[in-house]
């Protein structure tokens, strides 16, 4: 049998073998890096990746902020992390983000040389963590708000998480010893309690929780001078879905989800928008527009005791119009969410569904 080929699928194979093949895009520092193909993990540049990260790795086993990890670990760029007191955090990913990834390379390679490196920043997350089941979003302690509980762009729960990970034997820790993974199941059950102790109760119920919140006393914290002690109405939602991934929850989980739950229900700003609105020379301006059509949006704070939406200016005085907010903020800080709509859509039913499937099985 003679197989004939179309004319344009020879033109399509020999123009194809005079093309180079595609090129995968570079490799860029961030979550990105936790979401390649599994095989790349086994690379040359995998490991060439893992090794540049190594070389950021503090005395103490963190990592910092806001860095490019894969950009090579010259004196000047670590002068620049020790200048700009970014060492030593779980803020932004710090730490977990490059704890995750060199798990990854060292469980797809097999490769022992981060096995040890990866141990220390375990030890670091471990160490770092209060009596209280707390995190500090810095250790070693740092004056000022740095030291209070932070549940502030997820830096609590992205610890709280890989230690489960970590406690469960889960991919790609399963390279972690038993010894290791106990300590961290009793971080993992001391955080819990944190957080189910850090719950606002108002008027006998419980709502949502602050950015940060005192180490000593627990109570909702000031950050910096525009993030005010307050009801989160964004970071509370990465919150309730770690407590919504406890497999067997006790009845103060889920207490405590209802409760966040029901918050979030009563205080969506229905009815208006954001709109961006382009500046010559600057970033675009951010206004609180009227839209009956326009989805449900929640304030980044609420103020505690009367639920209002709360906006404050780097003068800490108290604002409830969006649009008094000085242009700096309003155009370089996030003041507004979506993200509680698709944990009352799809997130907090799903955990229904899978909560009475658990309680009916029994």
């Amino acid at each position: 049998m003679i197989l004939r080929l179309h004319p344009f699928a020879l033109f399509t194979l020999a123009v194809g073998t005079l093309l180079p093949a595609a090129e995968s895009p570079p490799l860029r520092w961030g979550s990105s890096a936790l979401r390649q193909k599994p095989e790349w993990y086994a690379s040359a540049a995998a490991h060439s990746a893992a090794t540049t990260v190594l070389g950021y790795q503090s005395e103490v086993g963190a990592w910092p902020k806001n860095t490019d990890l894969l950009a090579p670990a010259t004196p000047a760029a670590l002068a620049a992390v020790a200048k700009g007191g970014l060492a030593n955090t779980i803020d932004n990913g710090a730490t977990t983000t490059p704890l995750r990834f060199l798990a990854l390379v060292a469980t797809a390679s097999q490769d022992g040389t981060f096995h040890a490196p990866i141990l220390r920043g375990v030890d670091y997350l471990l160490a770092s963590q209060y009596a209280n089941g707390g995190f500090p979003q810095f250790y070693p302690l740092r004056k000022g708000y740095y030291s209070h509980i932070t549940f502030n762009d997820d830096a609590m729960i992205d610890a709280l998480t890989l230690l489960r990970d970590i406690a469960e034997s889960r991919e790609p820790f399963r390279i972690i010893d038993s010894a290791q993974r106990a300590r961290a199941a009793d971080a993992v059950k001391r955080g819990v309690a944190c957080i189910l102790q850090t719950q606002i109760n108002h008027e006998g119920r419980v709502t949502v929780w602050c950015a940060q919140h005192d180490e000593q006393t627990l109570a909702p914290a000031w950050a910096r001078k525009y993030e005010p002690p307050s009801l989160s109405g964004a970071e509370s939602v990465g919150v309730v879905r770690f407590l919504m991934s406890v497999a067997m929850p006790s009845p103060e989980i889920v207490a405590a989800i209802e409760g966040a739950v029901g918050w979030f229900r009563a205080v969506p700003i229905t009815g208006r928008r954001i709109k961006s609105l382009p500046q010559l020379g600057g970033k675009p301006d951010a206004l609180l527009v009227d839209d009956p059509a326009a989805p449900p949006l929640w304030a980044r704070f609420y103020e505690l005791g009367t639920n209002r939406p709360l906006y404050m200016d780097r003068d800490s005085k108290p604002l409830y119009d969006f649009a008094l907010v000085s242009y700096e903020r309003r155009s370089g800080y996030h003041y507004h969410t979506t993200s509680p709509a698709l944990l009352l859509d799809r997130d907090y039913p799903a955990w229904r569904a899978r909560l009475a499937a658990t309680f009916n099985a029994k």
